[in-house]
C-alpha cells in the first residue's frame, strides 16, 4: 500500500465562511492528527484571509478513506459544506 497525499487550498468566498473556518479549524486539525494512519495534516493561513493551504499525508488508502468518513459526519464537515476545496490527491484512485 502506498501513502496518500493531499495538497491544495480551502477557499472562502465570504467573511462568514472565513470566520467559520477560523472557529472550527483547530479542533478539526487536532482530531485529524489523532486519527490512525495520519502522518501529517497542516492547514495554514495564507496572505489572503479567505484562503488556506492544505497538506495531508496518510499511511494508505484505507486510512485516507477512514478520514473522509469521519469528516463527513463531523462538525467540521457540517459547517464547511459550502466552502470550496481545490485539492490534488496522489496515491488514491479518485
Amino acid at each position: 500500500m502506498s501513502e496518500v497525499r493531499v495538497r491544495g487550498q480551502l477557499i472562502c468566498t465570504t467573511e462568514e465562511q472565513a470566520r467559520v473556518v477560523r472557529l472550527h479549524l483547530p479542533e478539526h486539525i487536532a482530531l485529524t492528527r489523532d486519527e490512525p494512519g495520519c502522518r501529517s495534516f497542516t492547514v495554514t493561513a495564507t496572505d489572503d484571509p479567505m484562503t488556506w493551504t492544505v497538506e495531508e499525508r496518510f499511511d494508505d488508502e484505507s486510512a485516507f478513506e477512514e478520514h473522509r468518513k469521519r469528516v463527513t459526519g463531523s462538525e467540521w464537515g457540517r459547517v464547511t459544506t459550502g466552502i470550496e476545496r481545490r485539492y490534488s490527491i496522489e496515491g488514491h484512485p479518485h
